[in-house]
């Protein structure tokens, strides 16, 4: 079905469908919007998969420079680049691999970079019960960058910080220079 509708835009955008080239495209575009979307497909249970543990620890937990392909739901443009996120556990930690893992699930949906951002951090605020949590997404996005203002290094900034991040000056400060380290600390 996909494929007939693309194939359909390319028709009217006067390309010939049947040209070499862009025989097989229709198809090729299909399974990249199903690929680029998967994340309706999934929940966040799921994703998290009880991958939730009681320990007594209660300093920020940071999983840094995850890396973001969504496609913009204004212009079905990508938009790409990295996601930060910290919570400070209240009673429970998660698993360091389901953090990616949920950011991986709401970014393959249609999507703003100011919702998902959110999403994120109010998942992350439901499941955890944490006393804090914090989000920074930097994205260079396609739909400035090809047409629009054409603004080639342009990067927009969105966070979205909970609890003891939103409340606590120092807590966000120490947040935002741990995700300004670069290179290893090891």
């Amino acid at each position: 079905m996909i494929d007939d509708l693309v194939a359909q835009i390319l028709k009217e955008l006067g390309e010939d469908v049947r040209r070499e080239g862009l025989g097989r495209t229709p198809e090729r575009v299909a399974k990249a919007l199903r690929f680029l979307t998967s994340g309706y497909e999934k929940d966040v249970k799921d994703v998290l998969n009880d991958a939730l543990f009681v320990e007594d620890y209660d300093e920020i937990v940071l999983v840094k420079d995850i890396d973001v392909f969504s496609l913009c739901e204004h212009h079905l443009l990508p938009f790409v680049g990295k996601c930060h996120v910290a919570y400070l556990p209240g009673k429970k930690i998660i698993g360091l691999s389901k953090i990616p893992r949920l950011v991986e699930m709401f970014s393959r949906r249609l999507q703003v970079q100011e919702r998902l951002t959110s999403q994120i951090a109010h998942t992350l605020q439901e499941v955890l019960q944490p006393r804090g949590v914090a989000v920074v997404i930097e994205a260079t996005h396609l739909c400035m960058v090809m047409r629009g203002v054409e603004k080639q290094n342009s990067k927009a900034v969105t966070s979205a910080m909970l609890g003891a991040f939103r409340e606590r000056p120092e807590t966000r400060a120490e947040f935002m220079e741990l995700i300004k380290l670069r290179g290893s600390l090891i």
